[in-house]
């Protein structure tokens, strides 16, 4: 039986912040962004404190659609299995004007991978089962009712002033990450903005418990007979609770809309007057499109909703923070190790940038499309969705939020340019595509074998290379090691290989015997070649962790913590 997450309190522990230690990092946030980010360093060994003003986790389902790619990152934090077995999967999304289906898309058209397009599963359930597996790594130290108040950065390290029940103390950090939401205490104390543009425009946000249906789709209705004029958003949840999003207009009063008696008739508009529900949660919001011009200032990195704020269509918000989180985590810990120098830190700034511009354009037109502000581009619109119902050209047009995808660092300096010819898939800078294998004759996915270190990706063909075997071995030795898969074709495995299930893997990846990738800690390819050498790949680890020369690493805590 689940945990109430929504209703569950935790305990703020006595004594907090009475060690005499400088901390390799703290994050500053225990949603799911900053979760993520403390679980991926403790996993690697770095030991880091969590802190929180609050003592609960998340009121209300919030964020629900969790993306293909955000699984994978929970798959190698040691709670994707939970949130899938949880969550609602789906790929369908059905478009509606008026009463009339204009056209349905299908956002995991293919077989062959682990997870499903995406799940929807409330925010308290993803921050819960993060939570608990944070509770299970020794070198996490989470702190509830821990407010910052004041931080200053010195040349070695910063400085936190931290409000707790028993008065205020001061903790210092070689680095901290700011992972404290839209309206990010860190961010004020630094005296930094985001930058952006708001929309003129109220949607109510109804969680609503009933029994019906629906199939596990994205339905969205512009311009419905129930609600006229605007947009309606139908999404299924665990536990037969069902968000509805109601566009109301910037006029609408975010008080009084609020009240049962304004949301309940909405609600039998859709669903019928004998509709049999209850009122789960209500909650009106207005949003912006914004950005902080850079992530990092100095020993601080801002990720998830400090850093970036999008409208909430297309679910890019939390799969665009998590993302953060997995492309930062790695890097902070070999800088910590003294494996990589402080300036592998500004490629997260760089990449992660680049990636909320491509969010937050995205959402922009989303929001336009579906909000439109003049009777011209109204007019626009409509005949888009009339168009769409028997003109496939017309529906690249209709945008009722592009769904979240993952960032490809296409222009990223940790990429190794090709110097063999491949398809562009898979190409330096991309997310690794899973793909199904056969260990020891037993079904498994390439993913589950990549991630948290540089991994290497052999595909032997039929035989598999002696000298290469040797060779890939001695990476897995070295100060920033390399972990090498190899790959063969199905049936033709030997001891200590994978097989290529299906040649799915070698579709994907465009591989031929002989062919090697590099992927990145967090499993974006940073190299591939045609034929494997040895130097071509220590040459890639170290443009792919900004390494001229190995730095120190920083002074460690005086008193150590247990590495995981």
């Amino acid at each position: 039986m689940d945990i109430d997450y929504q209703r569950c309190e935790f305990a703020y522990r006595p004594g907090s912040g009475q060690e005499h230690q400088r901390h390799p990092v703290v994050v500053v946030g225990a949603g799911p962004v900053g979760l993520a980010t403390a679980i991926d360093l403790a996993q690697g060994g770095v030991p880091v404190v969590l802190l929180d003003d609050d003592n609960k986790l998340s009121a209300g389902s919030r964020a629900i659609c969790f993306a293909k790619r955000t699984l994978e990152v929970f798959d190698r934090l040691g709670c994707g299995q939970r949130m899938a077995d949880k969550g609602v999967s789906w790929h369908v999304g059905r478009i509606f004007h008026r009463d009339e289906e204009v056209y349905n898309f299908d956002l995991l058209p293919e077989e062959g991978h682990q997870r499903p397009a995406f799940v929807n599963l409330q925010q308290y359930y993803v921050e819960g089962y993060l939570h608990d597996r944070a509770q299970e790594l020794p070198n996490l130290d989470l702190r509830w009712r821990s407010r910052v108040t004041g931080l200053v950065q010195h040349p070695g390290h910063v400085a936190l002033t931290v409000e707790t029940p028993e008065g205020e103390y001061v903790l210092e950090a070689a680095y901290v990450v700011a992972a404290d939401g839209g309206r990010s205490t860190v961010r004020g104390l630094l005296g930094l903005e985001s930058h952006g543009r708001s929309f003129r425009d109220r949607f109510l946000i109804a969680d609503v418990k009933m029994t019906a249906d629906f199939p596990a789709e994205r339905w969205f209705w512009f311009d419905p007979p129930f609600h006229r004029g605007q947009s309606v958003l139908l999404h299924r949840q665990p536990d037969n609770i069902w968000r509805i999003d109601f566009q109301l207009g910037w006029d609408a009063d975010p008080v009084a809309e609020k009240a049962p008696e304004r949301v309940i008739p909405r609600i039998k508009a859709l669903l019928g007057e004998d509709a049999q529900f209850e009122l789960e949660w209500v909650s009106i919001y207005t949003f912006c499109c914004l950005r902080m011009d850079d992530f990092r200032h100095g020993r601080v990195l801002f990720a998830g909703d400090s850093a970036h704020g999008v409208s909430p269509f297309g679910a890019r918000g939390a799969n665009s923070g998590v993302q953060d989180a997995d492309n930062l985590a790695w890097k902070l810990r070999l800088v910590v190790e003294g494996k990589a120098p402080d300036a592998l830190l500004d490629s997260y700034a760089k990449e992660r940038e680049v990636a909320a511009d491509e969010n937050i354009l995205n959402s922009t037109r989303a929001t336009d499309f579906i909000t439109p502000k003049s009777d011209a581009s109204r007019m626009f619109r409509d005949a888009v969705l009339q168009l769409a119902k028997e003109q496939p050209f017309a529906r690249k047009l209709v945008n009722s939020g592009r769904l979240s995808m993952p960032s490809t660092y296409a222009d990223s300096a940790l990429n190794t340019p090709d110097l063999d010819g491949f398809a562009q898939a898979m190409r330096p800078g991309a997310p690794a595509a899973d793909a199904p294998l056969l260990n020891a004759g037993q079904r498994d996915w390439l993913l589950r074998h990549t991630g948290g270190d540089f991994t290497g990706i052999y595909f032997a063909g039929s035989v598999r290379d002696a000298e290469v075997a040797a060779q890939a071995a001695a990476l897995a030795g070295e100060a920033i090691p390399v972990k090498t898969l190899v790959i063969a074709a199905q049936g033709q495995g030997g001891p200590g290989m994978l097989e290529d299930a299906e040649g799915l893997f070698a579709a994907r990846f465009d591989a031929t015997p002989g062919s090697y990738y590099l992927l990145r800690p967090d499993q974006h390819v940073c190299a591939r070649w045609r034929s494997f050498n040895v130097q071509a790949v220590r040459a890639a680890v170290a443009r792919a962790t900004s390494n001229t020369a190995a730095p120190r690493a920083i002074e460690q805590p005086v008193l150590q913590m247990e590495h995981a």
